[in-house]
Parts: structure tokens; C-alpha cells; sequence
């Protein structure tokens, strides 16, 4: 990491404040329970955090507060505490801690919890998001965008996917509300998401149209269910985007200096 302010630690507080709009709405509407469930998955990802300090001298990350707001927010429903602490553990554990903590992970851990959930669990109900929430949205992604946390491209371009299906009729209405939550809160994630401008874009307009694929054909699914499932399958294809926008750019300067 850069020297000075610009460590991981900053780059993690910054995204929690791009999150505020978003998580102060939930909450705001979720009342005490939904509290109670961010505290809840709060601690038991904490009690993780912790353990791998003690294992390998290495301090716990306030990223946890983000991985553990996708979860309250996100997981399913009425699921029991020993479920809910075994989706938790591998979540955090398999998709973030292996791999050294936040920043050096490959998949979103709360991506991967949420996936593992849904799998595991398909009779829970998945969670309905109200639509003052979702309007929370565009506050988080203009100061994600704004801060350079979140990439511009591929909020653009997912926007601009679900604004074509929409005006084509594609039947994207029920799952937008899902569909831009899960975007700024997982997709969007500066560690996991493509890193280069055209992997980014296609990037974007894989989830986008993802989202409207399963929309129309996976229709006994939740629109938290498609959605979550659309951001895995991105976030699995993300090394792919790259790689493709790299060999493009090296045929182009091959192309220009032979």
C-alpha cells in the first residue's frame, strides 16, 4: 500500500462512509431488529478477526463492518443462530482471512457468505428491500465514485444495462431495487471487481445483464436470490475482464509498433 494516510485501514473507513446513506436507511426502516442482526454478524465475524490476529499477528480490519453490513442486509431470513454462524464463519474465513485479510482477497467474502446461504438453505425467505432504501443507493454510489472507491465504469455500466432492458420491457422492475443495492454494496467493491477501464465496463455489463437474464428465466428465484447469484458469477468472471481488456491493449500496441 502507499505510504502515509493511504493504507488499507483509510481506504476502508472511506467505504464505510460512502456506505452511511445505505446503511442509515436500512436501519432506519429496519427498526431494532435490524440492529440486532448487524450487531449480531458484527461480533461473530469480530470473534473471527480476532482469532487470526492472535494466529498471525495481524490487527483486525474495520472492513469487517462492511462485510458485516452486506450480511445483516442481504442474508436470508429466519434462519436459526447455528446457521447463521456457520454461513458467517465460512464466509469470512474462506473468502478473506485465508487469504491474508481484506485487500488481498480474491472474492467478496460477502458475496461468498451470502451464495453459501442461499445453497445451503433454499427454503429460508430471502429479504424485501423497501424502495426508500434502494433511493439510498445514489448518495452511496456518488460519494463512492466521488472518493475513488467505488469504479465509475462499472456503475455506468450496469445503470445503463438495466436502463435498456427497462425501456426495452425486459421485465427488470421487480429486481431493481435488489439489483442496485447488491451494486453498491458487493459489486462495487474496489478489492474485487475488475480493475482495468474495459474489463470494468465489461464488468458492469455482465451483472447487468445477468440481472435481466435470470429476471426472465429464473423466475421462482427471490430478486435478492438473483441478484446475489448474478454478483457471484461477476465477481468469478472478474480475473477473465481483465485479462481480455490486457490483450486487447497489448494486440493494439502490437498493432501501432509492430
Amino acid at each position: 500500500m502507499m505510504r502515509g494516510i493511504w493504507d488499507r485501514e483509510t481506504v476502508a473507513l472511506m467505504l464505510i462512509a460512502a456506505l452511511m446513506p445505505v446503511a442509515l436507511a436500512w436501519l432506519w426502516f429496519g427498526g431494532a431488529e435490524a440492529g440486532a442482526r448487524l450487531l449480531f454478524t458484527l461480533a461473530i465475524s469480530g470473534v473471527w478477526h480476532l482469532i487470526f490476529m492472535l494466529l498471525r499477528a495481524q490487527r483486525p480490519s474495520f472492513s469487517v463492518v462492511i462485510f458485516a453490513f452486506s450480511i445483516a442486509m442481504f442474508s436470508p431470513e429466519n434462519l436459526t443462530l447455528f446457521q447463521m454462524v456457520l454461513g458467517i464463519s465460512f464466509g469470512i474465513v474462506m473468502a478473506e482471512l485465508v487469504f491474508g485479510g481484506w485487500g488481498r482477497n480474491v472474492l467478496n467474502p460477502g458475496t461468498i457468505t451470502l451464495a453459501f446461504l442461499g445453497f445451503s438453505f433454499p427454503a429460508a425467505p430471502w429479504p424485501e428491500i423497501l424502495l426508500p432504501v434502494a433511493w439510498a443507493a445514489i448518495p452511496t454510489a456518488f460519494l463512492g465514485v466521488v472518493l475513488g472507491l467505488m469504479p465509475s465504469r462499472v456503475i455506468l455500466s450496469t445503470v445503463a444495462v438495466l436502463a435498456l432492458g427497462w425501456i426495452l420491457g425486459a421485465g427488470v422492475e421487480p429486481v431493481l431495487i435488489a439489483a442496485m443495492l447488491v451494486l453498491v454494496v458487493l459489486v462495487s467493491d474496489p478489492v474485487t471487481s475488475a480493475s482495468t477501464h474495459l474489463g470494468g465496463l465489461l464488468y458492469g455489463l455482465a451483472y447487468g445483464g445477468l440481472v435481466i437474464l435470470f429476471s426472465n428465466y429464473w423466475l421462482e428465484a427471490a430478486p435478492m436470490q438473483l441478484c446475489i447469484s448474478a454478483a457471484l458469477l461477476t465477481t468469478l468472471a472478474a480475473p477473465l475482464f481483465d485479462e481480455t481488456a490486457i490483450s486487447v491493449w497489448l494486440a493494439q500496441r502490437k498493432r501501432r509498433h509492430g
